[in-house]
């Protein structure tokens, strides 16, 4: 995917001023990948693997946001869930979150994508999170043409928090702004 994709370059609509933390978010699921970003020597994800999902959950923590996200849930992997324990609690956790931000992963991740739908099904406002230069399902793609989504896209996350921060702010004033409509 280039950054040239029309759907992943939209300029926001035109508006007031975009204050990140204006929009009542208390809560917020973070997915990306996870398993397979396990070190297979010991279980656990490596520094360089947790370190965008822990910036990104102090980052909103800060903002007195509570940030549902399985890999901190699980000790980053030295505390795995079994799968009939942590499908449903993520998927619960996706249904009561304000929000839903996602790192979709590269190559894609099987469950964070399933994740995806579910906050699509939900109708939650959505971000992703999405590497520049790297090349994604058409499904990740076009999911803004059936659901409120945001696309942020990034080189570095630590950079582009401010970046993330409106788009968190436009997906849910989009989205709160359809649902007072429909």
């Amino acid at each position: 995917m280039t950054t040239e994709t029309s759907a992943l370059t939209t300029a926001p609509a035109a508006g007031p001023p975009e204050d990140p933390k204006s929009p009542d978010v208390r809560s917020l699921f973070l997915a990306g990948p996870f398993i397979q970003l396990l070190d297979p020597a010991t279980g656990e994800m490596p520094d360089g693997a947790r370190a965008p999902f822990d910036l990104l959950i102090k980052h909103f923590e800060a903002q007195g946001i509570s940030v549902h996200n399985a890999h901190r849930r699980e000790a980053w992997g030295a505390q795995l869930m079994r799968p009939e324990q942590c499908t449903g609690l993520d998927q619960e956790e996706i249904r009561k979150a304000d929000v839903f931000v996602a790192i979709p992963g590269f190559p894609p991740s099987p469950g964070t994508h399933i994740e995806v739908g579910w906050a699509s099904a939900f109708d939650k406002p959505i971000v992703l999170l999405l590497e520049r230069g790297r090349e994604y399902t058409f499904l990740i793609q076009g999911l803004h043409t059936v659901a409120t989504v945001e696309y942020v896209v990034y080189t570095d996350i630590a950079a582009s928090l401010s970046a993330v921060d409106k788009a968190v702010h436009r997906a849910v004033t989009r989205h709160r702004a359809a649902n007072r409509t429909a």
